[in-house]
């Protein structure tokens, strides 16, 4: 399901977490508040599998949403994060999740790459060293690409396994072309009541998503839908509710 939640008064959850299939980070300085709502959803209750939450900075900044990326292989973090932030990571997260610093003169990595755990997008004038140590630490397949015009496709696309939002002025055919790419189904839309900004305004990985507290209830269902937050739900339940709303309406 989706959630909505705020970082001190501010609605870019994205910005000051980073969520995949096996870890979640978190921002220093948060209220309990913030922290209460990751942690309970990643307690383990029913079949959400336990992950860690862990609270950081890197280089000593709380924008950690918009400085590192990752999957549920791996995890890349600018070449300016500290030593002490770099061990703090390593401690916390699984042992089979590879970390590695990267040289990269687009050090925002999370506003200039977009993956799940098969396919990342990353910006046109990307690195070819950057764009092999993504291919070996995330293990996945890297396209360069723009979004509705846009290079930081970090910035203006999210998706998990199942599928992914972009920028709301993405065309038809683009739409089409990323889609194929990625081998999911893609809807444009928006975040935090209007924001073309998605991947800051929200965190998500294959079972659930945090959103900005300002996003309305139509984006809320647009997002749990294309993510199939609720795919897990057995279908003669959605299908009886959705006959009996029918009913009451008519």
């Amino acid at each position: 399901m989706a959630l909505r939640t705020e970082f001190e008064n501010s609605s870019d959850i994205g910005v000051f977490a980073k969520l995949t299939n096996t870890y979640c980070l978190t921002a220093i300085g948060g209220s309990e508040a913030f922290y209460s709502v990751f942690e309970a959803e990643f307690a383990g209750q029913g079949d959400s599998p336990v992950i860690p939450v862990v609270h950081t900075s890197i280089a000593g900044c709380r924008i950690i949403g918009r400085l590192t990326v990752g999957n549920r292989h791996g995890l890349l973090v600018p070449h300016n994060t500290t030593d002490l932030e770099l061990q703090h990571i390593r401690n916390a997260l699984p042992d089979q999740i590879q970390i590695q610093r990267v040289e990269e003169r687009l050090s925002a990595l999370g506003n200039v790459i977009s993956c799940n755990d098969y396919v990342a997008l990353v910006h046109p004038d990307i690195d070819k060293e950057t764009e092999n140590i993504i291919k070996d630490v995330l293990k996945v397949e890297v396209y360069r690409q723009t979004i509705a015009g846009n290079s930081l496709v970090g910035a203006y696309s999210v998706f998990n396994n199942s599928g992914g939002v972009v920028h709301p002025k993405t065309s038809a055919q683009e739409l089409d072309e990323l889609s194929s790419l990625l081998q999911i189904p893609l809807v444009a839309g928006t975040v935090n009541r209007g924001s073309e900004l998605l991947a800051a305004g929200m965190a998500v990985n294959d079972w659930t998503a945090f959103c900005g507290l300002t996003t309305t209830s139509t984006e809320l269902s647009v997002i749990e839908s294309i993510f199939k937050l609720n795919a897990n739900l057995p279908a003669k339940i959605t299908s009886d509710l959705r006959a009996s709303l029918i009913e009451s309406m008519s």
